[in-house]
């Protein structure tokens, strides 16, 4: 749904930026603002279909903002062993920046769109990979403080 919601908000831009003629009998403004409408009603569907579905799942809820995630990550370095951040996920993580920030590529940079697309894609994978990670740090610190407190 939320793909369909993209999709159509996409239709919608490109009618309000390039359609000049009547589209069946409405003006394009009235079309491409009507596709944008449905485009975020589809979107915000597709959203609350996907929360609860993982809900029902019985997946935990994401735990911190961005902003409380990356404040996480040097913490959960500084505590990995006794978190259990495996070491081989230390070492994806570092060959990613690695790869990141060296000038030898799989695809070179010289070939146009998908030159860059590696480097897209690893850097994609490691911050979803961070969020993930400190995410479920950070669900880990609120369990052991829960534990405690009583």
């Amino acid at each position: 749904m939320i793909f369909f919601g993209i999709m159509l908000a996409a239709i919608g831009v490109s009618t309000l930026v390039w359609r000049d003629a009547d589209v069946i009998g409405l003006p394009p403004v009235a079309v491409g603002v009507a596709l944008l409408v449905l485009a975020a009603a589809a979107i915000a569907l597709g959203v609350a279909r996907r929360k609860r579905r993982r809900v029902a799942r019985g997946e935990p809820e994401p735990v911190g903002s961005v902003l409380d995630r990356a404040k996480a990550l040097p913490r959960l370095l500084r505590q990995r062993k006794a978190y259990g951040l495996p070491a081989s996920r230390l070492a994806q993580w570092g060959f990613a920046l690695v790869y990141l920030v060296s000038p030898i590529d799989i695809l070179p940079e010289l070939l146009p769109v998908v030159g860059i697309t590696d480097d897209a894609g690893v850097a994609v994978w490691l911050l979803t990979s961070l969020s993930t990670a400190t995410g479920q740090y950070l669900n880990w610190e609120r369990s052991k403080k829960q534990h405690r407190e009583p």
